[in-house]
């Protein structure tokens, strides 16, 4: 991989610098918990893909309807700007839009980002061979470590992309501080493009995240394969079980980790010793489902002007474009 083509955020936009802090306060906690980034390890980016070509796992399907049948007005408003997206994982939705870009300026900038170093190397690759036109260059790192970088690199010409539901995975303060970070990551007149995962009732949106084929189980309980190989863990896969819930007070699907057993699993290099009772719970995951009468006013409160929204004609999933 050439050093052109790819970017390992150092230390200078580390804003979490002690590695696995996230993961002892986590799991120190009486109600266990852990970062979702803890997901996308190289094997967890490859079971998300999956996950995406599951019959009950609308967003994806869902999202890329919106893209196919809006991504030239996106790119018209916008303009040939650098597009930057986060979490893109394997950029197989971006697509349509850097195929409408591609229509307006064949000489245009993507920067995918991510924290999964195998995925991105393949996808920054497979673009360059598709798009030779354009620049291609990938950002190895968490999306605070990206919009750090991007903070201290302005130009007059952006747009950050933020696809898929992982707006969701934010609890609400934390949100505000992305959404905070995002408008310091842009200059005047440039744009975010956020998709959001819109409310709906319990039952698509439990089966969406329990699927029969047991795929988002083996990504859930991968985070635990993951802290073992980057922890040096001892985490027993076979005492955990899977389960997805929506909580209707919260308008949120929450994921957790179950625990079979009354069971001691230690993390060496964080010389961190987890006691489990039978029952007991991690959670790893939260996505909010938002409602499009209060989020367009949220994000103008930041200074981001909402320019068009558009759906699918069931109202699931929403594509709202910002300028800052």
């Amino acid at each position: 991989m050439s050093p052109k083509l790819l970017k390992i955020l150092n230390e200078n936009y580390q804003v979490v610098k002690n590695d696995g802090e996230d993961v002892i306060k986590g799991l120190s906690k009486n109600l266990k918990s852990l970062p979702p980034k803890y997901f996308y390890d190289d094997r967890g980016s490859e079971l998300f893909e999956q996950i995406s070509e599951l019959p009950e796992y609308y967003p994806t399907r869902i999202e890329t309807s919106i893209l196919e049948q809006y991504a030239d007005e996106i790119a018209q408003i916008t303009g040939s700007s650098e597009l930057v997206e986060l979490g893109s994982g394997s950029s197989t939705k971006t697509r349509l839009l850097l195929d409408a870009y591609q229509k307006i300026d064949n000489s245009f900038t993507y920067i995918p980002t991510d924290v999964s170093g195998g995925i991105l190397k393949t996808s920054v690759l497979d673009l360059q061979e598709k798009y030779p036109g354009f620049t291609i260059e990938g950002l190895l790192g968490t999306y605070q470590q990206t919009l750090a970088y991007l903070e201290s690199t302005p130009t007059q010409s952006r747009t950050i992309c933020f696809l898929g539901s992982s707006a969701g995975n934010f609890y609400p303060q934390e949100f505000d501080n992305f959404l905070t970070q995002i408008t310091r990551s842009l200059q005047p007149e440039n744009y975010l493009l956020l998709g959001i995962d819109l409310n709906k009732p319990k039952e698509i949106l439990e089966a969406a995240y329990n699927d029969n084929h047991g795929i988002t189980a083996a990504f859930n309980l991968n985070m635990l394969s993951h802290l073992n190989w980057r922890f040096q863990g001892n985490f027993d896969l076979n005492l955990f079980n899977h389960q997805a819930i929506y909580n209707q007070a919260e308008t949120q699907i929450e994921m957790y980790l179950y625990c079979q057993d009354n069971v001691t699993f230690y993390l060496e290099i964080l010389d961190l010793k987890v006691n489990f009772q039978p029952g007991e719970s991690i959670l790893t995951e939260i996505s909010r489902k938002f409602d499009l009468g209060i989020l367009p006013t949220k994000l103008e409160a930041k200074g981001l002007k909402v320019r068009k929204v558009w759906t699918d004609p069931k109202k699931w999933f929403g594509l709202i474009l910002c300028q800052a």
